[in-house]
């Protein structure tokens, strides 16, 4: 509370005279499955000194999963006159680019900003965009298939699900295929460009007797976590996700990037431009928190036993 005290001046003296600063924040799943880095969010703008309903405004808007919606949320957005709009993938980030070239941008998550098109460079991006990345490359794909295969051994086909409509994800998709070679495993890519083709390219898998499953980084699988999570379940496939949160709710093991640590990280580029920075000279900031996260209770139903190798470098054990 003695840091908000002493910061608090310092952004009511960032606001022009009688104004507000408002904030649009773009979500592409529900508030439900966006309210841990939402929160985040919100407590990365408390520590600069914004506090929501005095010194700032925050507007929320969600697309419920519909990809179809976002022009329009961005276009409602742009009609409140709403100073910065946060967003929190890659498709929001295209609706809001796409949308405004004048507004500030600054986004809470990006799969990998300069590989998709979305900024020039990392370190000078340019235009109006700036924020977090998860990556500079698909790298962390070839590391997530490895942690896999110490996970489940003897799995020799491995699933990687994929969303088309992702445009990071074929580059992902080849780094996997180049690590599977080294690691003697065959991998079977698979899409699902929206929820409704989950179920089929589950069928899929066991259909061509997948043995393991690697879940790309992506904003509808995120959104989709749960019934991701209980699919693979079902089909008794163990699975290696690249957040947190699908352990949290039933998943084998994760590895990537903090989501939340990247949302509150965002909170400082909404800081520093309300205080007058532009976003082109801004560069866009990576990970520095990587998370290796297993559920030891999920383990035990698919009747795998984790090496302690794992363990000993896991962060988060969930018994």
């Amino acid at each position: 509370m003695a840091g908000a005290l002493l910061t608090l001046p310092h952004a009511t003296e960032a606001q022009q005279a009688g104004k507000v600063p408002r904030i649009g924040y773009l979500a592409q799943n529900n508030a439900e499955m966006s309210q841990g880095t939402f929160a985040a969010f919100r407590e990365g703008l408390r520590e600069h000194g914004w506090v929501e309903g005095q010194t700032i405004v925050v507007e929320t808007r969600y697309a419920e999963g519909k990809v179809e919606q976002l022009p329009a949320l961005v276009s409602e957005l742009i009609r409140f006159k709403v100073d910065i709009i946060v967003t929190t993938s890659s498709g929001t980030t295209w609706a809001a680019k796409n949308a405004t070239q004048s507004i500030p941008i600054v986004m809470g998550a990006s799969a990998n900003a300069v590989g998709e098109g979305l900024v020039s460079s990392l370190a000078h991006p340019g235009g109006n965009i700036t924020g977090m990345t998860f990556l500079a490359g698909p790298e962390i794909a070839g590391k997530q298939l490895q942690l896999l295969k110490e996970m489940a051994p003897a799995a020799s086909r491995i699933a990687v699900l994929t969303n088309p409509t992702n445009r990071s994800h074929a580059a992902f998709a080849r780094e996997v295929k180049v690590a599977a070679r080294s690691l003697g495993a065959q991998v079977q890519v698979l899409e699902a460009p929206n929820p409704d083709q989950l179920d089929s390219a589950f069928a899929a898998m066991t259909k061509e007797r997948a043995a393991a499953l690697l879940v790309l980084t992506d904003s509808m699988f995120v959104g989709q976590r749960r019934r991701v999570v209980d699919l693979a379940a079902r089909s008794r496939l163990p699975a290696l996700y690249s957040q947190k949160e699908f352990v949290d709710d039933g998943g084998l093991i994760s590895y990537g990037p903090s989501l939340v640590d990247m949302f509150r990280r965002a909170a400082t580029h909404v800081d520093k431009i309300l205080r007058g920075a532009k976003p082109s000279d801004m560069p866009i900031e990576q990970p520095t928190k990587f998370e290796l996260v297993i559920n030891l209770k999920t383990a035990k139903a698919l009747g795998l036993t984790v090496p302690q190798s794992l363990l000993l470098r896991a962060d988060e054990v969930i018994q």
